[in-house]
């Protein structure tokens, strides 16, 4: 069975199990329901034990949830995205190379705006400068979000700001933590990194044809790889308590249409705003930003209305900042 027809199928038995979660169902129905012989149930039944899911097998009778599972299954994210413009098309996968190498396939076969990608695990997850992204699996927030704006491909980078304001607004509500915003991408709790966001897009000179918006948030990891641990960290980590997954993606996905929205009708003047107002980066930070083999220290001073970094270097002169790693200095 292809791939992505295992993982809808297997979204349909995860929504299944959870519409009948007060009782115990029958194999036979299941197999049924999905069209798949009855033989493939506990090798699937054992796939979603692995993520988590709490799933107790009656020999000879079916198969009850125990427990409500955290995953954001197609169904389950449409439910609570109605009228949305982000619910018109769903895609998510047990695992994928890529969210962002999907969502640019499916950008590629005209995908319409709003089409999102959310996978449980990547294999080859991906952040700024090709860097790889550590994708634990059913621990973090892992998703695509494909994009057809009508502005100037030079307002692009405002997206980039306008996603890192929805991730931070959503993090901050669901942790109680206070959070902070690196220019351009990157979301911080305590001066460690926990989500990020990565922007690509395809355009003509004067049309852009789509963006991809890709969102990795570290949500219920309980280890940070060694030699990411002094700069990242998770919601988990800092609170020490587990969140949802489901509700932290609905929360994003909310916040991302009403800032897009004020993007489209009134320009990128309040995103900015927004930004500047939660980043201790933006204004008034002595920075060091680093970008190949070359490297700009100053004082920072606000964001044009591109939404590009000003520095003030040490010799007085206002730099540009159009890309870079920016750290404290």
């Amino acid at each position: 069975m292809p791939e992505r027809q295992q993982d809808r199928k297997l979204d349909r038995l995860v929504d299944l199990l959870v519409e009948n979660a007060m009782v115990v169902l029958s194999g036979t129905k299941i197999a049924s329901e999905l069209r798949v012989p009855h033989s493939t149930l506990g090798e699937w039944m054992d796939r979603l034990r692995d993520l988590g899911v709490e799933v107790r097998g009656f020999p000879g009778s079916g198969y009850q949830m125990v427990r409500l599972p955290d995953i954001p299954t197609a169904g389950a994210v449409r439910s609570h995205l109605s009228g949305s413009r982000f619910g018109t098309r769903i895609q998510h996968s047990f695992s994928i190379d890529s969210t962002m190498s999907e969502g640019a396939r499916l950008a590629a076969k005209g995908a319409p705006e709003g089409t999102l990608v959310v996978a449980e695990e990547q294999t080859a997850g991906r952040g700024r400068f090709g860097r790889h992204w550590h994708s634990e699996r059913a621990s973090g927030l892992y998703c695509t979000l494909v994009l057809r704006p009508s502005v100037a491909p030079s307002m692009a980078p405002v997206l980039t700001l306008l996603a890192g304001v929805s991730v931070a607004e959503a993090i901050q509500e669901a942790s109680q933590t206070a959070v902070d915003l690196r220019w351009p991408n990157d979301v911080l709790i305590n001066e460690k990194k926990c989500a990020g966001i990565l922007v690509e897009m395809t355009a003509e000179p004067l049309r852009i044809s789509h963006v991809l918006i890709g969102i990795g948030i570290n949500v219920n990891h309980v280890l940070i790889p060694a030699e990411l641990a002094e700069e990242a960290t998770s919601l988990r980590l800092q609170a020490g308590r587990a969140f949802s997954r489901l509700e932290l993606l609905i929360s994003v996905l909310k916040r991302l249409e009403y800032y897009y929205n004020r993007f489209l009708d009134h320009g990128a003047a309040g995103i900015i705003a927004r930004f500047e107002e939660i980043s201790s980066y933006a204004r008034g930070r002595r920075v060091q930003v680093t970008d190949g083999g070359s490297a700009v220290s100053g004082m920072t001073e606000g964001l044009t209305p591109e939404g590009i970094l000003l520095v003030r270097r040490e010799d007085g002169k206002l730099e540009k900042v159009l890309s870079g790693q920016v750290r404290p200095a």
